[in-house]
């Protein structure tokens, strides 16, 4: 049978156009489709803008620490109208540098929704194509409770697109974008609440390492609330009256999507699990986030999803359908950006370069963008003791900067070490540039360096990181 394409991409982000490039680099005809905007969550509603708004909040905190070091030195009110305005300049001039690289790499572009009528053919914009491969690479998206009401709060995409800085806000929810948009609004200047059901924030991540986190980010000034979560929320102006039916309260499944819908721009009043009522000036959920996979044609193709949604894959991300692929978040795997990328390189080298290529996702180092960061790779001390005894090296201390200037912060370096191999199974570092510092640790966890490997370099003094490799004593043993 002739097709129309070798390969035919539905998903336009990091992993998608990676994905698209590399395959038409091997002489593949291929095409892809995108119905929001080129570049992704990353790009667009997630890592890039979010970054961006990390720095933007640091400054405040610098100038403070500036005087400490003799500076004559203050900062003047936020303008958010100047950031919001220069930071979709940014994104849209990365969307342009996405749909150039795809241009230059003949990559045909159709804007508009795809979806698969069956397993090589993709209909959009009323027209049918038919490709000797799919790659289904969609991404995900926020969702928010499924309670009445849910409606009037924001997701985590909102918060690039609001119209003015809030005075106050509840953020719901205790994952890293839950924590990193407190600490960014916070350093903003916005009064940040945080409400998590759970015993501790950033659950899955090293029990020393997030709660450290938990008291840095109390000590800066977020009311953060364990154990706590919303029951009731309405207009402030109703809360004591008849409570309106959220036009988007209906669905399951964890949650309901956010489909880029205007919000309630008004205080919102909400009642929490503690009984204190409290009134904000927005609400963010922050509660999880769920594959993109909803009216994509799945079921017409025959393609399998799991409970969640999300696309069933083998190692070399194909589907039950021997013609459909899935990369990224679209298949609950682990969501990073770098990660669909790598899915998306090894579906080429599968697909269009004859060698077999499985997915690595051992070992991946990443980074929570808080105040202070959080770097992590390999095993947690919970993790490791389960599999194997370990020694685990670590140390909490004042860094020279923030020592000199008077703060109290602390600092974490943990490495967690095989007693039998000696190998070192983990890092996680909570401290400023944490996310800098494990990109370089990660390269030697990931070959499998000793302890005794890592003390054999000679430390940089004075640094923070030099604690990595001068650590002699286990502080304990499990």
């Amino acid at each position: 049978m002739a097709f129309d394409y070798d390969l035919y991409v539905i998903g336009g982000g990091s992993g998608g156009v990676r994905a698209a490039r590399v395959a038409a680099a091997t002489g593949a005809k291929v095409a892809l489709a995108e119905e929001y905007r080129m570049g992704g969550t990353c790009v667009i509603r997630g890592c890039v803008p979010k970054k961006l708004m990390v720095f933007a909040s640091t400054y405040p905190g610098q100038v403070e620490e500036a005087k400490a070091y003799g500076w004559e030195a203050q900062i003047g009110g936020f303008n958010w109208d100047h950031f919001s305005g220069k930071l979709n300049a940014e994104l849209d001039r990365l969307e342009g540098v996405y749909r150039n690289l795809l241009g230059g790499s003949d990559v045909e572009i159709h804007d508009g929704r795809a979806v698969m009528k069956d397993a090589h053919t993709v209909s959009i914009n009323g027209q049918d194509y038919t490709a000797k491969h799919i790659l289904i690479a969609t991404g995900g998206h926020p969702v928010r409770p499924d309670m009445p009401n849910a409606h009037l709060g924001l997701s985590s995409n909102d918060i690039f697109k609001m119209k003015k800085l809030p005075k106050s806000v509840l953020i719901i929810g205790g994952g890293y974008i839950a924590c990193e948009f407190a600490c960014i609004l916070h350093g903003l200047g916005v009064e940040v609440t945080q409400y998590y059901r759970g015993a501790q924030i950033l659950r899955g991540f090293d029990d020393e390492a997030r709660g450290l986190l938990a008291e840095s980010m109390m000590g800066r000034g977020i009311k953060l609330h364990l154990g706590t979560n919303i029951v009731e929320m309405a207009p402030a102006d109703e809360a004591h009256g008849p409570i309106p039916t959220a036009s988007d309260a209906a669905g399951g499944g964890g949650g309901v999507p956010d489909n880029h819908a205007e919000h309630y721009s008004g205080p919102i009043w909400v009642k929490s699990t503690n009984g204190s009522e409290e009134t904000f000036d927005h609400v963010v959920f922050a509660t999880g986030r769920a594959p993109n996979t909803d009216g994509l044609g799945l079921e017409a193709a025959g393609v399998k999803t799991n409970r969640r949604g999300a696309i069933e894959v083998d190692k070399y991300s194909q589907t039950n359908v021997p013609s459909v692929f899935a990369i990224g978040d679209v298949t609950g795997r682990v969501e990073l950006t770098p990660v669909a990328i790598r899915e998306g390189m090894a579906f080429v080298e599968t697909v269009f370069k004859g060698n077999p290529t499985p997915v690595d996702h051992d070992l991946i180092p990443s980074a929570v963008f808080t105040q202070p960061e959080l770097g992590t790779v390999g095993l947690t001390e919970e993790q490791a003791r389960e599999i194997e005894p370990i020694d685990v090296y670590c140390t909490s201390f004042k860094p020279m900067q923030q020592a000199f200037a008077g703060g109290s912060e602390r600092v974490l370096m943990k490495l967690i070490v095989s007693q039998e191999s000696r190998k070192v199974l983990g890092c996680h570092i909570v401290a400023d540039h944490a996310g800098e510092l494990i990109q370089m640790v990660g390269i030697a966890v990931k070959n499998g360096l000793t302890k005794e490997q890592f003390d054999a370099t000679c430390a940089v003094h004075p640094t923070m990181s030099e604690e990595l490799v001068t650590m002699k004593t286990p502080m304990r043993s499990a």
